[in-house]
């Protein structure tokens, strides 16, 4: 068999050619093929240098795309399962937080049958509040998402070539592969592993980007909360009639007296509130049908494996390649059509 190891890069100059070195040490302990595909996620550092670098030391095993700008994870995640040609792949941080020793064990229980094996970190090293927060947001997002996420799963796993063919087919643009991952289904395997520190460098998640991703997550794979806004609506109109009726008996049983001020305040307050949260989370369903009809790529290769990408034309066919008589042509057609 062939294996294909997808390795999203971001700013990992200082990490990934331990990361490399470590992988092929295991990798060359076992009786398999395989293929190392890194893809530079529009790296700032000296990251795309270095996997040059490992391309030439390394030309039958490592392959690499680099994007042309910073696109994220999701999508250089998904670059890498397209360029894969493995008969099952595994996805790898290249931080190390990973443990390379793990791959043995892994293609054991492919060898079982295992569409997906994944690996299931514990949080151990992690600051009290996080764990904390982690388990209440894992606790909460499976009681309004039509897929379970496992609280330490992500995205170090094996996945069967059915399972990787299966998620390129996909064609959302909002991509978010934990659901993903669940939402394809298969027969599936979890083990546990002691969590790893990040050997070198710095992690790339902030608070501010943890809490988009969990939004992300809650809004993925379901349209409850909109159904949970109906209900919010209906609540409120039943207790604004409930409360007139209580008005009208109250001024029929003691007369007309002036309404409470603080009372007015907070009820105006409150629902106003109400209402934002509501068109906020209406927006974000908007937002999301918006970017999805513009049908833009996931993502744009600058590089792969040490060359340009060639052209293309609007309609996806291949563009012939860029001559010097071309050049000569728009060169004395660019005065002609300013004037």
């Amino acid at each position: 068999m062939k294996l294909s190891i997808v390795v999203p890069c971001y700013n990992e100059e200082a990490v990934i050619s331990r990361f490399d070195d470590q992988v092929r040490s295991v990798l060359g302990g076992l009786a398999v093929e395989y293929e190392l595909c890194y893809v530079d996620d529009g790296s700032g550092d000296g990251t795309l240098p270095r996997l040059r670098d490992l391309a030439q030391r390394y030309p039958r095993t490592t392959r690499y795309l680099s994007f042309s700008r910073n696109f994220g994870k999701e999508p250089a995640m998904l670059a890498g399962l397209k360029e894969a040609t493995g008969d099952a792949v595994i996805i790898m941080d290249a931080d190390l937080q990973h443990p390379p020793e793990l791959i043995e064990k892994m293609l054991d229980l492919y060898q079982l049958g295992h569409d997906q094996v994944i690996a299931r970190r514990s949080r151990d090293g992690d600051k009290r509040l996080r764990t904390a927060l982690s388990r209440f947001y894992y606790r909460a997002v499976n009681t309004w998402v039509d897929v379970e996420l496992a609280d330490g799963v992500g995205d170090f796993r094996l996945l069967s070539r059915t399972a990787v063919d299966a998620l390129v087919s996909l064609p959302e643009y909002n991509r978010f592969s934990k659901g993903l991952f669940s939402w394809i289904g298969f027969d599936t395997i979890t083990f546990d592993y002691r969590n790893a520190a990040r050997e070198a460098g710095e992690t790339k998640w902030r608070l501010g980007g943890l809490v988009n991703y969990g939004i992300d997550g809650m809004l993925s794979f379901n349209c409850r909360p909109l159904r949970a806004a109906i209900y919010t609506g209906l609540s409120l109109a039943s207790l604004a009639a409930l409360y007139t009726l209580w008005v009208i008996g109250a001024a029929l049983a003691g007369g007309i007296t002036a309404p409470g001020y603080v009372t007015l305040v907070a009820i105006i307050v409150g629902l106003g509130g109400v209402h934002m949260v509501m068109l906020g989370l209406i927006g974000e369903y908007i937002g999301r049908i918006y970017y999805e009809t513009k049908r833009r790529p996931h993502f744009l290769v600058k590089e792969a494996d040490g060359a340009t990408r060639p052209r293309t034309r609007a309609n996806g066919t291949a563009a012939p390649p860029r001559t010097p008589a071309d050049a000569a042509t728009a060169t004395i057609a660019a005065p002609s059509q300013a004037g």
